[in-house]
């Protein structure tokens, strides 16, 4: 492929059609794009992410109308997406009989991952290619995720058509994941939403039993996750003679990286994944992360930071 990432929508478009793969930027994290109705394209993204067959993609599509095709939505569910969508949202709701998505996407449930992103481009590539597309983040299983188009060639490379290049991504975290059924709501993944946020909106939600045994209805349940190759220490203040230090907050200018000196959840979650990559290109011993607040999307990146430093 043409190594430099390119804004060219119809191209895009045109390789999807042919089955192959294409990095997407969207507002949360740029995507690993295939056709969703194609059970072989949608192969080639388990392929190239190592990534296991039972854990279900995201479909993104145009429009809560488009995505109402696809999934049955309940009022609850239709509220949420009405208050989120577009934007970072993620609902798992009911498959509609005949739901043009193939099974492999959906990990052979009976749901679906439906999700209609903000990013003009990626909105662009919806609208021109006029079908679902499944879009994981395009990072190979388990590693961090890409926030950048050059993120996405440094993983795949020739392996993928092309990336289309929508600039940094403006949130940095992926998706929260809520499953709808009926007047009940469950949080099956932190993300780009808060907590607070998504109860205003539905009230109190659910979560998983920890305990359950079942394969995960939503991506990122895969307890060791977004991991960069060096180990990860949490909640220090300081790195050892090896280690690479990523601070939070005004008290680690001195740090190698600084989610925020400004101590702005926000643009931690932005800087999250860039700042995880960079530290492990440096081949440290491990990489010491510090404390964050758990509140707001606070809670959501020290999910994924715990997921970073499971064993």
């Amino acid at each position: 492929m043409d190594q430099k990432p390119l804004n060219n929508v119809l191209a895009a478009a045109a390789a999807l059609a042919r089955g192959d793969l294409v990095g997407l930027p969207t507002e949360t994290v740029y995507g690993l794009g295939a056709d969703a109705t194609n059970a072989e394209a949608v192969a080639k993204i388990f392929a190239a992410k190592g990534r296991p067959h039972f854990n279900p993609l995201i479909s993104h599509v145009v429009s809560l109308e488009a995505a109402e095709a696809l999934g049955q939505f309940s009022p609850l569910a239709r509220k949420l997406a009405e208050a989120f969508w577009p934007g970072p949202l993620s609902l798992v709701v009911p498959r509609q009989p005949g739901c043009a998505v193939c099974d492999l996407a959906c990990a052979g449930l009976d749901t679906i991952a439906l999700r209609v992103p903000s990013h003009p481009l990626m909105q662009q590539v919806l609208r021109a290619f006029d079908k679902p597309i499944a879009a994981p983040s395009a990072n190979v299983s388990g590693r961090p995720s890409p926030t950048t188009a050059a993120h996405v060639l440094e993983e795949f490379g020739d392996r993928i058509a092309l990336v289309l290049d929508g600039g940094p991504s403006a949130i940095g975290l992926e998706s929260a994941v809520v499953a709808v059924t009926g007047d009940q709501a469950t949080l099956l993944r932190l993300g780009g939403l808060s907590r607070e946020a998504l109860e205003a909106v539905a009230g109190p939600l659910l979560t998983p039993d920890a305990s359950a045994k079942a394969a995960p209805a939503s991506p990122g349940m895969v307890l060791r996750h977004y991991a960069p190759r060096a180990p990860v220490r949490l909640d220090g203040s300081t790195a050892d003679a090896g280690e690479v230090m990523i601070g939070f907050g005004p008290g680690f200018d001195g740090a190698d990286f600084n989610l925020s000196s400004s101590s702005d959840l926000v643009e931690a979650a932005a800087n999250l994944f860039a700042m995880l990559r960079a530290a492990d290109a440096l081949n440290p011993c491990a990489i010491v992360i510090a404390p964050i607040p758990q509140t707001g999307l606070g809670e959501a990146i020290a999910d994924r930071l715990a997921r970073a430093a499971e064993p």
